[in-house]
């Protein structure tokens, strides 16, 4: 096939890039030249902008369309208006967040998507998961029946921007007291880029539409076995010290960002790591071991500089805090 991707040049869109590669597609990049323009040197690279300037892509003709980098309606649109009739498919990368609340275990694609009163808003900070909602319904008014909507869980593996489990293996190979959050048994939902971006790649060659959720993995996954299997890839002498989530609410500790994974265990999250994804599996979505993600990731964040930015994850100094202040409150 012959397939453009809108970005393709940071995290999930370079693993689609090389997954397409991969099964000797042919591969045209759209994007600014902004992040990693060196990156794939042999590719054809289209420059502009999403936001007006979709000029160069006038004429053209793909066979498919993978969009990892559209988050407001409008330009999500743009996009797909003007490529209407100059591909077969396209793939919108949305997200589980599109739905309305987790309260429910076990929601599936049926479940009724979140709103927000003003439609324009092109907050994506603010109204995330309400603008991937409009943003999918925007590419199917363009293209009625021929899109594939990845509802995707938390993508994680190498060249992850986010930190959003890089800070799990990384804190574990530090070794030392390690602030675990919350539960040992609360569940878990992760997928690995490489396996969504292969899995993609192949809805895309059967030109499978629809909407799919797309995390795992196939079984439960608790914290504990995530943390345990970073520690055994890690091969440090870290030891765990479980911490009560009130206290860590007390303590301003926000869940998500500064500890990642982790989200309270309230009546308004039970099924936050509990969607039902059995569409896709059905489909074709499959997952390799949990240690090879952990080992690729911590081999990736090895080569990164000292200086690099790390989004999420709690600093260290606030980490020794915290496990002093839970230890005295323990032993009084």
């Amino acid at each position: 096939m012959k397939i453009l991707v809108l970005g393709g040049t940071i995290f999930l869109g370079r693993h689609l890039v090389d997954a397409a590669l991969a099964r000797d597609h042919e591969v045209t990049l759209f994007n600014r030249g902004q992040h990693h323009p060196d990156l794939y040197p042999d590719l054809e690279k289209l420059r502009g902008d999403r936001d007006g300037v979709l000029q160069v892509l006038e004429g053209r003709e793909w066979d498919a369309v993978f969009d990892p980098s559209g988050y407001v309606p409008r330009l999500v649109s743009a996009s797909a208006r003007l490529l209407a009739g100059a591909v077969q498919h396209y793939t919108f990368i949305s997200s589980i967040s599109v739905y309305r609340d987790f309260k429910l275990p076990g929601l599936d694609e049926a479940y009724p998507a979140a709103t927000i009163e003003d439609e324009t808003s092109e907050d994506v900070t603010q109204h995330y998961g309400p603008l991937k909602a409009l943003s999918e319904r925007a590419a199917e008014a363009a293209m009625p029946g021929r899109v594939l909507h990845v509802r995707a869980g938390l993508i994680v593996g190498p060249h992850d921007p986010t930190n959003r489990f890089t800070y799990w293996p990384a804190r574990l190979a530090r070794g030392g007291e390690v602030l675990a959050p919350g539960r040992p048994d609360r569940a878990v939902q992760i997928i690995d880029a490489r396996d969504l971006a292969e899995w993609i790649v192949r809805m895309a060659e059967e030109r499978r539409a629809g909407v799919f959720n797309a995390t795992g993995p196939e079984s439960r996954l608790t914290m504990a076995e995530v943390l345990d299997a970073c520690h055994h890839e890690a091969g440090t002498d870290a030891q765990l010290t479980w911490v009560d989530e009130r206290f860590l609410l007390e303590n301003g500790v926000q869940p998500w960002m500064e500890l990642p994974l982790w989200v309270p265990s309230t009546p308004d999250y039970a099924g936050f790591a509990a969607v039902d994804c059995r569409k896709a599996f059905r489909a074709g979505l499959v997952f390799r071991p949990l240690a090879g993600t952990i080992a690729d990731t911590l081999a990736w964040d090895g080569t990164l500089p000292p200086e690099h930015e790390r989004r999420a994850g709690m600093e260290p100094e606030r980490e020794v805090q915290l496990l002093r202040r839970w230890h005295e409150q323990t032993h009084e």
